[in-house]
């Protein structure tokens, strides 16, 4: 309630007039999430869209190591994707796992709005996304989230401003994963309004893999996004020449939409935040020395770089055909409870495989499925379902299950086991 009241003293101002659909429902912030929102400037270099930052802290932490940022990108169903990012299960693993926060803005663009104005963080989003910081510091009793390292996802338009933020604060990022869209490096003659950035050598250390569907230019050559291969083969090239510690993976099944990234994606920033993350609270990020076992050599004469040579099995079955191999169940369900004929539960999201459903055992036998019919129309059916920006979908289900057909008088046994998306099952 605290927290509650202060976010109101602070930003409750113009908070009920301007929450226009679709940015009007959105999962409560109750501790451990937390949220602030920030109204639209109009002084100039500001962000000119109002945005929301909700942050999910790991119970128990007593200092956080860093924060894991999942970006949403461009356009209006993007955007009201992002007001769910930070309630995932799977995203939650990787960043307890480490200590970290789990951080998901959402930018309130308009249907016409120009999506450059918030994913180039030179237009106001760096300053408003560090000033997030400072008060969900505040707010949540950790205020050293205002300066540990960043671990940054981003989808399309996330993916540019995730790569300019790496561009801008090189020293902050322990690993960026560019799905599908990457800042601008040389000027573009079709958008020059948009300025290229200038990089340090930073930059040339911080572990970036970009990541995108095989129709997206690679192999399918036409359609609305085949221009994100060749922004990212600028990209790649401009970087590896000067040896960055960049790689590429490409969906061999997907467009734009995100489809199976995160089987990948999570390991891969996992094995970021252990290699990277200060050994120690406020020190620096540590630099992944060599690079010899680093490499692997692909078909089309790219170098394509790693973080770790454990990862070269992951790479590869996921640029085959995106199964990632699994062989550790997820934990077992806890805190199981039944008043009445309702039970309800806790569980922790399978770090490999995330979850994909729970089964139902009423005295030793199978009685149903939670959800009934777990579905996701862009890659592996998960629990909690999957938005076009791979955050969770609105409402966010339960961990809730109601026994239909219990027998009157007899006092039954019940269990729940967790599934992950690769069919194994929990203790």
């Amino acid at each position: 309630m605290r927290s509650f009241i202060l976010f109101l003293t602070l930003f409750l101002p113009g908070f009920l007039s301007a929450q226009e659909a679709p940015y009007d429902v959105f999962p409560d912030a109750e501790p451990p999430y937390f949220r602030v929102r920030y109204e639209a400037s109009t002084k100039p270099g500001e962000l000119i869209f109002p945005v929301k930052y909700t942050v999910w802290i790991p119970p128990g932490v007593k200092t956080l190591r860093g924060v894991v940022v999942h970006q949403h990108g461009c356009g209006v169903g993007s955007c009201k994707s992002g007001l769910t990012g930070a309630f995932d299960l799977h995203w939650q693993a990787l960043a307890a796992k480490h200590g970290c926060a789990l951080m998901a803005p959402s930018y309130e663009q308009p249907k016409d709005g120009d999506c450059q104005m918030w994913c180039d963080p030179r237009n106001g989003s760096d300053a408003a996304f560090r000033r997030s910081l400072v008060d969900l510091g505040k707010l949540s009793g950790h205020p050293e989230l205002a300066t540990v390292p960043w671990a940054l996802w981003g989808h399309s338009g996330g993916g540019h401003w995730a790569g300019g933020m790496v561009m801008l604060h090189p020293d902050r990022v322990a690993g960026a994963w560019l799905r599908s869209g990457v800042p601008l490096l040389m000027p573009n003659p079709k958008r020059p309004s948009i300025k290229p950035h200038i990089f340090s050598s930073a930059v040339l250390r911080v572990p970036m893999m970009c990541n995108l569907g095989t129709k997206e230019g690679y192999s399918v050559k036409t359609g609305r996004f085949a221009g994100v291969w060749p922004a990212n083969e600028i990209f790649i090239d401009t970087l590896r020449s000067q040896d960055a510690h960049v790689g590429l993976a490409v969906d061999p099944l997907t467009a734009h939409e995100c489809g199976n990234q995160r089987y990948f994606a999570i390991p891969w920033l996992d094995v970021c935040l252990r290699k990277r993350l200060p050994k120690e609270a406020g020190g620096e990020l540590r630099i992944i020395e060599g690079n010899q076992k680093g490499f692997v050599y692909k078909q089309d004469k790219r170098w394509l770089w790693l973080p770790d040579e454990s990862l070269l099995e992951a790479w590869s079955c996921y640029t085959e055909d995106t199964q990632v191999h699994d062989k550790t169940p997820p934990p077992a369900p806890t805190n199981l409870v039944l008043k009445g004929n309702q039970l309800t539960w806790k569980a922790t999201a399978d770090l490999e495989s995330g979850l994909a459903h729970f089964i139902i055992e009423r005295d030793g036998k199978a009685i149903a499925t939670v959800p009934g019919k777990p579905t996701n129309k862009f890659g592996r059916p998960v629990f909690q379902g999957l938005q076009y920006s791979d955050t969770p979908a609105q409402p966010l289900v339960q961990m809730r299950f109601i026994d239909p057909m219990p027998e009157a008088g007899r006092k039954h046994q019940y269990r729940v086991i967790a599934v992950n998306t690769v069919g194994l099952k929990s203790k």
